[in-house]
């Protein structure tokens, strides 16, 4: 399927090198395509990670798997399937991971628990154990690549690679963070997005790495959404591997930890927000600000319920400033919220104020508004202090030309 590059589409950036990272590529012919489609990512020894997992219950067994692996907080190697997802495959997809981790794990001589596998495409058809098994045996030891080229090789219907980077001062010591996505559809996380990939030569604790991730994901992955459909397969790891030569961080008390979680969050956010920016179909970018709600959690829930809605959605496509639709989904949000004191803006143009039509409201700068690329909603529902800012794109008929002929 070939897919015109996103006009929302960010270039790749040079990211340098990370101590401790090698990557590598080759080709498992996993799907009928001319290209790179497993990534080997090779940790050196006592690298620390942590994850956030789907929380689609139809989970792959290599999401199974990592949930309990990062329990251990140490890992050596992930590999990256792409074109075949090997979700709801039952034994013969167990048996496919463990065979990949066995094989890796022989080669660097460590635990089988210490190689991470991700996989990634069509649902309900087993991964190849043989074309898995050529694929990682050429993979071993070919030569290395660039972060690109591996973005490159783990993406399925992304129409551009997604990169990111970003540094922290940890003590005396700057600490870099390189990340990589892919993801364009079924991308309404409860966690995370696709997969996603973070890696840092930070010294940082397992636990103190884990509570970092989840609390950046929360405020990032959990707040983006493209068409509501949580993925089988959503995985984000993040990898420390210690080369920067800080002292390990523990704890918000240590120096520079403040730094490294706003790196993180950084880090994070600018993945989750490429992946709305390559939203399949995706022409317009959209920023969904709640404020006034009872609280954080429940202002996150409404403008979810927003930037969720089709008839939103296809109105922002349409160049639509109906707010009469924000209106709808608001209400429908199960959320505390009352008629008479919401109010909704478009571009910074309020144009409803504490439940009313504002007067003399003039839409042609609104319309032009529509027009851009970048789209501002916002909403005050009056309720309180929570606030939350959701990003979503718009829903065009590119969408459905996509996904319709996904399996083709």
């Amino acid at each position: 399927m070939d897919l015109e590059r996103s006009p929302l589409a960010r270039p790749f950036p040079d990211i340098p090198p990370i101590g401790g990272v090698t990557l590598r590529v080759a080709r498992a012919h996993y799907r009928d395509w001319d290209r790179a489609d497993l990534t080997f990512v090779e940790l050196v020894p006592e690298t620390v990670v942590a994850g956030v997992f789907t929380q689609n219950v139809c989970s792959s067994s290599e999401v199974e798997l990592g949930r309990e692996q990062v329990k251990l907080g140490h890992a050596r190697a992930l590999i990256v399937n792409a074109g075949n997802s090997n979700a709801f495959t039952g034994y013969r997809g167990r048996e496919a991971v463990e065979q990949i981790m066995a094989q890796v794990a022989a080669h660097l001589d460590c635990a089988p628990s210490d190689v991470f596998v991700s996989s990634t495409g069509v649902i309900g058809v087993p991964l190849p154990k043989d074309k898995a098994r050529d694929g990682v045996a050429n993979v071993l030891n070919a030569t290395p690549v660039s972060w690109e080229d591996a973005t490159n090789a783990i993406g399925t219907t992304d129409t551009f690679a997604k990169g990111a980077i970003t540094a922290a001062m940890v003590g005396e010591h700057r600490v870099a963070f390189a990340g990589i996505i892919k993801g364009s559809g079924m991308i309404a996380p409860d966690m995370a997005t696709m997969l996603g990939y973070i890696f840092t030569d930070a010294a940082v604790e397992p636990a103190f790495l884990q509570h970092c991730l989840s609390v950046a994901n929360k405020r990032t992955f959990s707040c983006i959404t493209v068409d509501s459909d949580t993925s089988t397969s959503d995985t984000v790891l993040a990898f420390a591997t210690a080369k920067a030569g800080n002292a390990p961080l523990t704890s918000f008390d240590d120096p520079g930890a403040d730094a490294f979680m706003a790196a993180m969050e950084d880090m994070c956010r600018q993945l989750a927000h490429l992946v709305v920016r390559d939203g399949e179909g995706a022409q317009k970018f959209i920023s969904v600000s709640v404020s006034g709600a009872a609280d954080d959690e429940s202002a996150r829930r409404v403008g979810l319920a927003i930037a969720n809605s089709p008839l939103v959605k296809t109105a922002i496509a349409g160049g639509d400033a109906n707010w009469g639709r924000v209106v709808m989904a608001v209400g429908k949000a199960g959320e505390p919220a009352d008629r008479d004191k919401l109010s909704i803006a478009f571009g910074g143009i309020w144009a409803a104020r504490d439940g009313l039509p504002v007067a003399n409201y003039d839409e042609a700068p609104v319309a032009k508004h529509l027009e851009g690329r970048e789209v501002d909603i916002a909403v005050d529902l009056g309720m309180g202090e929570g606030r939350a800012t959701i990003w979503t794109c718009d829903l065009t008929h590119g969408y459905i030309s996509i996904n319709a002929d996904y399996r083709s």
